[in-house]
């Protein structure tokens, strides 16, 4: 079973990118990853995913046009940049893992990924 550990939440300045990533054991380059996020009183919402080479992003609607994910399969990590962070983006972050013989990034619901880490806070103050 592989571990997976975001880092990188914290405070951040409305208007300020945040930048997250998520390190994973085990056989890397086998899954798609995705990065879902869950704000206090709200449901789990699904941010964006990576294919599992890192050629093709899928983004969630309420982050189109202001999210870049990305992915280093030698260091076994994949990586979330949000530009322009709103108070509304404040949320528990959390990547996870899909063991995938596709390479495609549209694996968006929870139930699409079979692992998941312990999730990071992100708070955007304005």
């Amino acid at each position: 079973q592989p571990q997976l550990v975001e880092s990188g939440g914290g405070l951040v300045q409305a208007g300020d990118s945040l930048r997250l990533s998520c390190t994973v054991s085990g056989p890397f380059n086998t899954y798609a990853m995705g990065w879902f996020r869950q704000a206090p009183g709200s449901e789990r919402e699904f941010v964006g995913s990576i294919s599992r080479d890192g050629s093709s992003t899928y983004d969630g609607d309420s982050v189109k046009g202001r999210l870049t994910i990305s992915r280093e399969n030698a260091k076994n990590t994949v990586y979330l940049e949000l530009n322009t962070s709103e108070p509304e983006d404040t949320a528990v972050y959390f990547c996870a893992a899909r063991r995938s013989l596709l390479n495609t990034p549209v694996y968006i619901t929870i139930s699409d990924y079979d692992y998941w880490g312990q999730g990071t806070q992100v708070t955007v103050t304005a």
